[in-house]
């Protein structure tokens, strides 16, 4: 490590607790409304105290010290946001869980991280038990909302209501976040994020993705808080922004249109299947979306068609962002004037952007060699946003980095502007016939076909070609569409070596509790079914 002052260690590398995003807020806008879930309104003052107490709680009767990690179970609603930045705020290290996963998921994921105090929602009783019984370093568990298993977090903030807690000291390195990948290729890693990068992330995710935020927009949650959009109302709390909780577990679009004219959302996070998902619902036709400045999607990429639908429903809004959880989602940007639903001459058909402000993008070959503009290889990053690496997992931190990069995993390439291309995940890419075939080219062009709303294709074991690709297709319904339309549909259209052997039709593809096609879970209902390899 170089010696930037000279001679000496650095004089300070302490930087601002993630939760003092918060205080800021409440100073500079006490009565304003903070949080909205239902009938519920937080001001600002009233998150802030809330907080406060539930810090001075965590500490003084949970025993909660620096450097502790506090595992979260939980629907969205304002107690868990209020938790995040208490734990912060006490030093602690915020461990959340998708609220889909089982009990043995969360108890994995809790004896994972060494977590000693666990949050966990009323409606879970049996993974808090589970995790009691299973988990030796858990100490403490509370729940959201009065339950038979544990004392509330509500009691907990009242019994404490009007203590201060000033902020935990912290270093630009003190761990803050431990963000699980979603584990689609094996056991989840936690991915260890920092107080001094995430306070690059919220400055950057206001530099390149929503630009102008004040006190007067509004945020929509239509997706977990455990994940992407926990790191989006972060960054939302830094703008004194308002921040909309869907009043129900159940998605309703409906709803979320009418919170969008109700309280003139300005901006959404969302995936690409919510987004496609909202702009063909019914409710569309009289949504009022004049308000919305950003609408934000990411965690996969987006199909074309469904790219200049959205485009078309709602205008020029639409935002993209290409990111991991281990970047915290800051590897490239595609803003809204480069979207365009009719390829004009400004847009960038097909790409996810360009990279982030801050952020180096290199395309390197299988020895870590930077590969020409156009050609395929390893998405390779570096840059402030970049994670430390995974907790207690030194073989995935071995295989992760290599010269300094972060090995994203991803296939692609860029052009001789910089913007990059995703061909797809290296476990998509199958070999047939010794040619390399990305499965998201095939995928585009079947899309274009007008009675398919969803596709997936994945390499089967062939006895002739070795790997052939399948693609397993959702149609719209009452659209008549038979396996020789598709073939004679793409005859012509793509080149013979990619053309899938077999087209299936299914009522729905699988998908990961954040809303991915999940291409693991594909190929293990095909092995279910008892269907690789048949003609």
């Amino acid at each position: 490590m170089t010696d930037p002052v000279g001679g000496q260690a650095p004089v300070s590398t302490r930087v601002m607790n993630l939760a003092t995003f918060l205080a800021q807020a409440a100073r500079r806008d006490p009565d304003g409304v903070a949080l909205v879930m239902g009938d519920r309104q937080w001001t600002w003052a009233e998150f802030d105290a809330r907080t406060d107490a539930l810090a001075v709680a965590l500490v003084q009767d949970y025993g909660l010290n620096k450097g502790d990690r506090v595992m979260c179970q939980s629907l969205n609603c304002p107690a868990m946001m209020q938790a995040m930045f208490a734990v912060w705020r006490a030093g602690g290290v915020w461990v959340p869980c998708n609220f889909r996963q089982t009990p043995a998921e969360v108890v994995y994921q809790t004896k994972a991280a060494g977590a000693r105090i666990m949050l966990c929602h009323h409606s879970f009783p049996d993974h808090a038990a589970a995790c009691v019984a299973e988990c030796p370093d858990l100490a403490h568990v509370l729940s959201f909302g009065e339950s038979a298993f544990a004392p509330s977090v509500e009691a907990a903030t009242a019994a404490r209501m009007g203590r201060r807690a000033p902020a935990a000291v912290v270093d630009r390195d003190d761990p803050c976040w431990f963000f699980f990948t979603s584990g689609t290729t094996g056991k989840p890693k936690a991915s260890v994020l920092m107080h001094g990068q995430m306070a690059f992330v919220v400055t950057n995710h206001l530099a390149d993705l929503m630009p102008g935020l004040t006190g007067a927009d509004a945020s929509l949650v239509v997706a977990p808080l455990s994940h992407g959009a926990g790191v989006h109302q972060l960054t939302q709390v830094a703008r004194g922004v308002k921040t909309i909780l869907m009043p129900s577990e159940r998605f309703d679009v409906a709803k979320a249109w009418d919170l969008v004219r109700e309280w003139r959302v300005s901006t959404m996070f969302t995936v690409p299947t919510i987004l496609k998902l909202m702009t063909e619902d019914p409710s569309m036709a009289t949504a009022d979306t004049s308000s919305l400045r950003y609408v934000i999607y990411a965690g996969a990429p987006m199909y074309r068609e469904d790219q200049k639908h959205a485009l078309n429903r709602l205008g020029p809004v639409l935002v993209q962002y290409f990111g991991l959880g281990e970047v915290t989602g800051n590897i490239t940007v595609l803003p809204t004037h480069l979207h365009d639903p009719e390829d004009r001459e400004n847009a960038r058909t097909g790409t996810c952007g360009f990279p982030r402000t801050g952020i180096e993008i290199q395309i390197q070959d299988n020895d870590g060699n930077e590969v020409a503009p156009l050609e395929t290889g390893e998405i390779c990053v570096i840059g402030p946003a970049v994670f430390a690496g995974y907790y207690q997992n030194p073989k995935a931190n071995a295989e992760s980095f290599r010269n300094g990069w972060f090995r994203t995993g991803d296939l692609g390439h860029v052009d001789d502007a910089g913007f990059l291309y995703i061909t797809g995940r290296q476990s998509d890419m199958f070999i047939s016939g010794g040619s390399n075939i990305y499965p998201r080219e095939i995928e585009e062009k079947i899309l274009t076909h007008p009675a398919i709303t969803e596709v997936a294709v994945v390499g089967m074991p062939d006895s002739i070609w070795g790997e052939v690709g399948w693609a397993v297709c959702v149609a719209r319904p009452g659209a008549p569409v038979t396996e020789a339309d598709l073939a004679a549909y793409l005859d012509g259209r793509l080149s013979r070596y990619k053309m899938p052997k077999r087209f299936l039709f299914w009522d729905a593809l699988p998908k990961s509790a954040y809303g991915k096609i999940t291409k693991k879970l594909i190929r293990e209902e095909l092995d279910r079914l008892d269907t690789v390899g048949a003609p």
